[in-house]
This record gives structure tokens, C-alpha cells and sequence, in this order.
């Protein structure tokens, strides 16, 4: 039997002690035995005076917590009274500095916005599909119009669900300990569950759009940082099939927010999910997000990602295959136009034979403080025989001080598969460009069409063309600055 582990390292540039406290106020999950006074110091030793705080702060944001969310609250809690705030000490965060969100003081968004404010969200771009407004959050459902859905699909609240049948059904998918400290926060201060749930055999040939809107945020001079924590649950019965649109985006101006948000997928037996992840939201924000996936028998899920917004910008992404032939495959680009961090953590799990898994990671770094960072994870284990994988990862750097960490990570434990990643790390090749120029194309002509070109090899995977121009034609606004200033 064969084992490998590779993993190779990146690291390309071309040139308080807290007192350890423990929170009284912060509460122990309820139907537990509270501690003596010796698991007290036991707690103490463990937990983060910074962490406890935050959580103190979001869970009293609520004053009344959904009941159907209690369970998760109470794992989320206890898991919060041990967890640390990461520093580049952790390896997941080696290359991911949170000091922006950490020197800031946390405002948790406990209210859903006022209908004044919602004018913003009337005007916005109008979208074809069946769609749900969330803001800050809090679904709203004035804006909100999931009409052209099939009947027996729901996309809402899970406060609106009137099915108990459907409603145990999506709690029993409701994880508490898939993620790391962030996933517990955002169990802590959810203010509710959004779920989009598909029933067996339905095919819902138009997609759904959510659209993520964060309006309250302060200025770039204010110490305050707003926190949200929208959570969703997409639920694909056996062969049922459905396309999601994620789109974040930020109010007006450039305001200091931070989105933690989670986004939990369960792709039943034979069923396809499509998903198109859109992020551009402020580029003085803190987005971080977690995507968990558990993909069944013969499924298939596909994830087209561009994340151009955002100072610090962080997707973890897990998925598990807990059955036999299934397909997943992974499609992102990420810009950084300033000084952003983008950041993309995933882990590929594979405990079943025939699995295939396709993943391109594509991004372009235009700012010579911009930062991007790609760890991608795919395990291979024992019975995983017969499996298919493909990992690669490309970056442009455009600025001589530009940077970008990547650890491409391949762990084999079955003897019987198919597998292979690459990265590949440069600016624009001379030979490239001097092909255009031979042709009489100008030479700032020639790197425009070759750097658009990069991104559009992901961009071209969005099922909807809609969506897709609109895409290409932000992403062309955001870089003609930049190359215009080479």
C-alpha cells in the first residue's frame, strides 16, 4: 500500500500576553451542570479574554433566541470558552493577519434595518431569478420574491417553515463543530436560519439569488467594526437539483463592517447543486465565510467563486464525500486591487471509491501591498480507491513587491487513484506579449487582454451569461485602473 504526503510551500515576494480571565457573564450552555470553582480555573487557563468578550456581546444582542437555534447556541458556546483568537503563531492563519478585526471594537448588529434604510436595497440592481434580500443578516422579506419556485421547494426563515416534517429534517444537518473559531461565533450570534430546501426528484431549472447586503458600517477614521452572522442551510433531496447564487455586497461608500458568515450544503443522493459565490463587498470590510459541503452517493456539486471586495477576505471551505461517485469541482478567482488579503482555505475529503474532484485556483495580485493566500487540502483515504483528482493553482503578480503564500497539500492513502496538482507563480510571459506586438498591438493593449484572459478561464464556469457579464464587467472596471497606472 502506497502513502504520500506532499507539501509544498510558497512564499513568494520579489524583494500581550492577555491576563488570563474568566467570563461569569458569559454563560454556560443551558442544561448544563455548572462548573465548581476548580473547572472554573480548568476554564480559565483555556479561554481568550477577547474571544469571551465577543461572545458576551453576541449573545446579548439577542434578547429572544429562536428555540429551533438552542442547540446549536449551546455547542457554539461551550466550544467559545475554549478557543483562542488566531495570530500567525496557528498555522491555518500563518499568512492571514486578523489584528484588523481584533484592534477593533466589536458591534454586534442585533436589529434588522429600518424601512428607510431599505430604499437602497429597492433601487439596487434588479435580478431575473426568484431571490431573497438578506441584510445585515435578517432576511427582508418586503424586498424579497421567491415566487417562480416549484411548489414544495422553500427558500425563507426557518421560523417560516411550516412543515415539522421538513423542519426536523433541516435541523438534523444544523453542525455545531465542523469549523473553527468563527463557525462558533456565527452559531452564537445568528439571529436565524435561512434555508433553501429542494424536495426529491424536483429540478428547479431557474436559479435562486441570494443577495447578502450590509448596511450598517462606520467610517474608516471610527475604531467601531459592525458584525453580522448571516447562516444558511441549502438542503438537495435525492435527484433533486437547484442552481444558488451568493452575492455579498457593501452599502454606500467604503464603511468598516465585518460579514461571518456560514453556509451549510447537504447534496442528497443523485441530486446536483450549482453554486455561483460573488463577493464585493467594502474594501475596507472584514468578510469571512465557511462553506461546509456533505456530498452523497453520485452527486454532484459544482462552486464558482469571485472574490474581489473585502481588506481582509477569508473562505474556508470543507467537503466530505460520504458516498461513492461523486463529482465535485471547485472553480475561483481572486483580485486584490489595494491592500487586500484574499485568502481561500479548503479541505477535500474522500472516504468512498470512483470520487472525482476538479480544482482551479486562479488570482491576480495588482497592488504591491495585496496579499493573496491558497491552502487547498485533498485527502485521500483508504477506501477512497479508483479517485480522480486535479489540483491547480496560478497567480499573476503585477507589482514587483506583490505577494502570495500557496501550499498545494495532496495526502494519498489508497493505492489505486488518479491524482495530480501544480502551481504556477509569474508576471505576464515575454513571449506573450511580444506575440501581440508582433501583430502591431500595442504593448498596455496586450496586457489588458492577456490579464482579463487570465480571470476569464474561471469566470466562463457561470452557468447563468447574466451573471457572467456582469461579473467580467466589474472585474474589467477594477483592473483598467491599475494597468493603467504600469
Amino acid at each position: 500500500m502506497a502513502v504520500s504526503t506532499f507539501t509544498p510551500i510558497f512564499h513568494i515576494t520579489p524583494n500581550q500576553s492577555n491576563s488570563l480571565l474568566f467570563s461569569s457573564k458569559f454563560k454556560l450552555p443551558r442544561n448544563k451542570i455548572k462548573p465548581n470553582f476548580t473547572k472554573a480555573r480548568v476554564f480559565a487557563a483555556l479561554s481568550d479574554p477577547f474571544v469571551l468578550q465577543i461572545a458576551e456581546t453576541l449573545e446579548d444582542s439577542h434578547s429572544s433566541s429562536p428555540p429551533h437555534l438552542q442547540k446549536l447556541r449551546d455547542f457554539s458556546s461551550e466550544s467559545l470558552l475554549s478557543a483562542h483568537w488566531p495570530s500567525r503563531k496557528d498555522e491555518p492563519f500563518r499568512f492571514t493577519d486578523t489584528s484588523f478585526i481584533k484592534k477593533s471594537q466589536i458591534v454586534p448588529i442585533s436589529t434588522p434595518p429600518l424601512p428607510q434604510s431599505l430604499n437602497l436595497f429597492d433601487d439596487s440592481e434588479e435580478t431575473q431569478f426568484p431571490n431573497l434580500v438578506i441584510v445585515d443578516g435578517y432576511i427582508v422579506d418586503s424586498v424579497s420574491n421567491v415566487s417562480g419556485l416549484p411548489d414544495g421547494v422553500f427558500a425563507g426563515s426557518l421560523s417560516n417553515l411550516d412543515s415539522e416534517v421538513i423542519k426536523k429534517r433541516v435541523l438534523d444537518f444544523v453542525s455545531s463543530s465542523d469549523g473553527d473559531l468563527f463557525w462558533s461565533l456565527n452559531g452564537v450570534g445568528a439571529p436565524d436560519l435561512v434555508v433553501v430546501y429542494v424536495p426529491e426528484g424536483c429540478v428547479v431549472e431557474t436559479p435562486l439569488h441570494l443577495r447578502y447586503f450590509s448596511d450598517k458600517g462606520e467610517e474608516k477614521e471610527s475604531n467601531k467594526l459592525p458584525v453580522s452572522n448571516p447562516r444558511l442551510l441549502v438542503l438537495v433531496e435525492k435527484g433533486g437539483e437547484i442552481g444558488i447564487i451568493e452575492e455579498y455586497v457593501g452599502g454606500e461608500g467604503e464603511k468598516c463592517y465585518w460579514t461571518n458568515s456560514v453556509m451549510e450544503v447537504v447534496v442528497g443522493d443523485g441530486a446536483k447543486l450549482t453554486h455561483s459565490y460573488i463577493q464585493n463587498q467594502s474594501l475596507q470590510a472584514a468578510h469571512i465565510k465557511w462553506t461546509s459541503v456533505r456530498q452523497e452517493s453520485t452527486s454532484t456539486y459544482k462552486l464558482i467563486e469571485v472574490s474581489t471586495g473585502g481588506k481582509l477576505s477569508r473562505h474556508n471551505f470543507h467537503m466530505q464525500q460520504v458516498g461513492p461517485d461523486t463529482v465535485t469541482e471547485l472553480s475561483t478567482f481572486h483580485l486584490s486591487i489595494t491592500d487586500q488579503t484574499q485568502d481561500l482555505h479548503s479541505k477535500l475529503i474522500l472516504d468512498h471509491p470512483r470520487g472525482i474532484t476538479r480544482q482551479l485556483h486562479k488570482c491576480i495580485i495588482a497592488h504591491s501591498s495585496g496579499q493573496a493566500v491558497f491552502d487547498g487540502n485533498v485527502q485521500v483515504n483508504r477506501e477512497a480507491q479508483q479517485t480522480d483528482a486535479g489540483q491547480l493553482t496560478r497567480t499573476l503578480l503585477l507589482e514587483p513587491r506583490a505577494t502570495v503564500n500557496l501550499k498545494p497539500n495532496l495526502q494519498i492513502i489508497a493505492d489505486d487513484v488518479k491524482c495530480s496538482h501544480g502551481a504556477a507563480i509569474c508576471d505576464l510571459e515575454e513571449n506573450q506579449l511580444f506575440y501581440f506586438q508582433a501583430r502591431g498591438i500595442d504593448l498596455q493593449t496586450a496586457r489588458k487582454a492577456l490579464i482579463f484572459s487570465f480571470g476569464a478561464e474561471v469566470l466562463d464556469h457561470f452557468p447563468n451569461k447574466s451573471i457572467q457579464k456582469k461579473v467580467e464587467s466589474h472585474v474589467k472596471q477594477l483592473l483598467v485602473p491599475s494597468l493603467s497606472s504600469q
